[in-house]
C-alpha cells in the first residue's frame, strides 16, 4: 500500500462525513504534516501519512509535531487504511 493510497482514502472519507482535506505545504517550514482537516464545528486536526511498513517520521518532522502540540492542536499520524477508518469512526458525527 503506498502513502498515497492512504491519503486518497483519507480525503474521500472526511468529505464524506461532511469535511475538507487539505494538503499542507509551507515555505520555509519543512516537516509539517500532509494534510490539515476541517470538520464541522471548527474540529481541526493535523495528519502526517507514512507508508505502511517502512514510513518513518523524520526527526524535523518529529520537531514541528511537538511545536503544534504545544500549541494545542490534534496531530495525528495514519499509517494504514485500518488507522483511516479508525479516525474517521472516531470523528465522525
Amino acid at each position: 500500500m503506498l502513502e498515497k493510497a492512504i491519503e486518497q482514502r483519507l480525503t474521500d472519507e472526511i468529505k464524506r462525513i461532511g469535511g475538507r482535506s487539505y494538503k499542507w505545504e509551507s515555505p520555509g517550514n519543512n516537516g509539517v504534516p500532509d494534510r490539515i482537516v476541517i470538520l464541522p464545528k471548527g474540529r481541526i486536526y493535523f495528519i502526517e501519512l507514512k507508508k505502511p511498513r517502512n514510513g518513518r517520521t523524520a526527526a524535523l518532522q518529529k520537531l514541528q509535531h511537538a511545536r503544534l502540540k504545544e500549541l494545542g492542536t490534534d496531530v495525528r499520524l495514519i499509517k494504514n487504511l485500518e488507522q483511516v477508518e479508525e479516525f474517521i469512526k472516531e470523528v465522525q458525527p
